[in-house]
C-alpha cells in the first residue's frame, strides 16, 4: 500500500513544471550537451546490461527491432559527438543478439522475425563497420551485415508480384503474404551500403534490382511517394497507400549510397531518384519544417513502433549528407528546425512525440520519442562528421570479400502459431508466433548444411 505522505509527494512532484532543454543550434557545446541529456534519457529505458537480464533487448512494450534501432542511434551518437560512454553496452548488445550463426536470428527471436526486423540489426552492424566502431571479439561488423544480406537474397520471391521480399520470414506468421516497402527498402539500403564498403558489384547489382522492382510494382510512384505494400496473393495489384517516414528514409539512404558509388549516366539516374525522393518526402514529413509522422500524429493514433519512425528517418537523412553532400542545404534546414522543436519537447523525464508546440504532453514519452529527438539534435553535427569508411579506407572487412559467408541461418517453414505484437508497416500489431521452430531440412541434413547451401545460392539469383 502506498503511504499517504508518499502519495502526496508524488502528486506534488507531478505538478512541478517540466523544463525543456535549452538548445542553441549554433553552438557545438550546446548541441553536444543537449544530445548527451537526451541520450541519457534513452539509455535509461534499457536494463539488459544488469545482472540477470538479457543483453541487447528492451523490456515490454518494445519489440526486438526497437532495440536494434536504438543501438544504431547510439552508434551515430558516438560518431557525431565523440562521447563513447555507451559504446560498451552497444557492442555487447549487437554481439549478444547476433545469434548462433552471426545473422541476427537469435533463437529467442527467430520465430517472430520479419525481414525488416532482421535488417534493422544488420543496418546497425553496417553503421558500426562504416564508423569504425570498436571491433567485436570474433566476427567483423560487416560480416554480420553480409550474412543477413545473403539470407535475404535467397528469400527474394519471384513467384508473386514479379519479385520482392515478403514482410514476414516464416509462413506461419500473419503478414507472410504481404510484400512491403520497408522490408525491400531496408534490403536495398543494406545492399547499397555493402556495395560502397566492399566495392563488390554483386551488392550494387542487387540494390539496383530491388529499387527497380519497387518502382515497377508501384510501391514508389512517379512522384516519388513511397507506399506501404500490397498483398502477394493478389499479385500486388492493390497497393496500400499509407506512408511512413522511415520507409521513405531507407530508400533515400539507399539512393544516396548508390549515387556515391556510381558515375556518368548511372550517377545521374541515381541523382534523379535521390532528388525526387528528397523533394517529395521532405515536403510530406516536415510540415512547417518540423518532422511529423503524418499517418498518425495528428490523429493521435501512433503506436509504440511509430514513435521511432521519424527519428530513423532523421538518421537516414544524416547518412545521406555524408555520402551525397550536395543534399546538405535542404536537409540541414529541416534538421535544424526540427532539432529546436524536439529539444523544446524534451526534459530529463522524457520527450513528447509531437513537436509542434501545441500539445500539453508532460514529456514522459518512451524509447521512440527519445530516439527520435536525439536523432535530430545530434544530426546538427553532421557538417563536422567524417565520411563513412570503407574496406579500402580503414574499415575492417573480414568475411565480406564478395562471397557468401555460409552463415545463413534462416528457415521458411515451421509449426505453431499464436499472436503477440510485432511492428507492422501498416501501423497495426502483427501476429507473431510462440513455440518451437521445426525445420525439416535441418532435421535431415543438419542446419550447417542448410546454411551453407543458402549462403552459396545468394550470388546466383541476380
Amino acid at each position: 500500500m502506498v503511504r499517504a505522505n508518499t502519495l502526496a509527494a508524488l502528486v506534488a512532484f507531478s505538478l512541478v513544471p517540466v523544463r525543456a532543454f535549452d538548445l542553441d543550434v549554433t553552438s557545438d557545446d550546446s548541441i553536444k550537451s543537449t544530445a548527451s541529456s537526451i541520450a541519457r534519457v534513452l539509455v535509461g529505458f534499457y536494463n539488459g546490461n544488469e545482472t540477470g537480464e538479457v543483453p541487447g533487448i528492451l523490456a515490454d512494450p518494445y519489440y526486438w527491432w526497437n532495440a536494434g534501432a536504438m543501438w544504431d542511434t547510439l552508434i551515430q551518437y558516438w560518431q557525431l559527438t565523440g562521447d563513447d560512454q555507451y559504446n560498451g553496452i552497444v557492442s555487447q548488445a549487437l554481439q549478444f543478439q547476433q545469434g548462433d550463426h552471426g545473422d541476427f536470428m537469435p533463437l529467442n527471436e527467430t520465430k517472430t522475425l520479419g525481414n525488416d526486423d532482421q535488417a534493422t540489426w544488420a543496418l546497425a552492424a553496417m553503421s558500426a563497420a562504416e564508423q569504425n566502431f570498436p571491433a567485436p571479439e570474433s566476427k567483423s561488423w560487416v560480416s554480420l551485415a553480409d550474412a543477413v544480406f545473403n539470407e535475404q537474397a535467397v528469400r527474394w520471391d519471384t513467384q508473386t508480384c514479379g519479385g520482392g521480399l515478403r514482410w514476414q520470414i516464416f509462413s506461419f506468421n500473419n503478414g507472410y503474404n504481404y510484400k512491403n516497402s520497408i522490408s525491400n527498402g531496408d534490403f536495398f539500403q543494406l545492399a547499397s551500403r555493402l556495395a560502397r564498403f566492399t566495392g563488390n558489384t554483386t551488392y550494387s547489382d542487387w540494390a539496383s534490382k530491388v529499387y527497380n522492382w519497387t518502382t515497377s510494382v508501384g510501391f514508389i510512384d512517379d512522384e516519388y511517394n513511397v507506399y506501404d505494400g500490397a498483398d502477394a496473393i493478389q499479385n500486388c495489384t492493390s497497393i496500400s497507400k499509407i506512408q511512413f517516414s522511415y520507409v521513405a528514409g531507407t530508400y533515400i539512404s539507399g539512393a544516396a549510397h548508390m549515387y556515391n558509388i556510381s558515375s556518368g549516366d548511372e550517377q545521374e539516374t541515381w541523382k534523379t531518384a535521390l532528388d525526387g525522393l528528397l523533394k517529395t518526402n521532405l515536403d510530406l514529413f516536415f510540415p512547417k519544417g518540423i518532422a511529423t509522422e503524418v499517418s498518425c500524429e495528428g490523429q493521435e493514433t501512433c503506436n509504440v513502433d511509430m514513435h521511432s519512425m521519424k527519428g530513423i528517418f532523421g538518421q537516414n537523412l544524416v547518412d545521406t549528407i555524408k555520402v551525397a553532400p550536395y543534399t546538405s542545404s535542404d536537409i540541414v534546414k529541416v534538421i535544424t528546425s526540427t532539432a529546436e522543436a524536439a529539444a523544446d519537447a524534451c526534459s530529463s523525464t522524457g520527450c513528447a512525440l509531437a513537436w509542434n508546440g501545441k500539445n500539453d504532453d508532460t514529456k514522459t514519452g518512451g524509447v521512440g520519442e527519445s530516439l527520435s529527438a536525439l536523432s535530430y539534435v545530434q544530426g546538427l553535427l553532421v557538417g563536422k562528421a567524417a565520411a563513412p569508411v570503407t574496406g579500402a579506407t580503414g574499415g575492417s572487412a573480414s568475411n565480406s570479400n564478395g562471397t557468401a559467408t555460409g552463415t545463413s541461418g534462416a528457415s521458411s517453414t515451421s509449426t505453431n502459431s499464436s499472436t503477440s505484437g510485432s511492428p507492422t508497416s501498416s501501423g497495426t500489431a502483427a501476429p507473431t508466433t510462440s513455440g518451437n521452430v521445426a525445420v525439416a531440412l535441418g532435421s535431415q541434413m543438419g542446419m550447417g548444411g542448410v546454411m551453407a547451401i543458402a549462403g552459396s545460392m545468394a550470388w546466383f539469383m541476380l
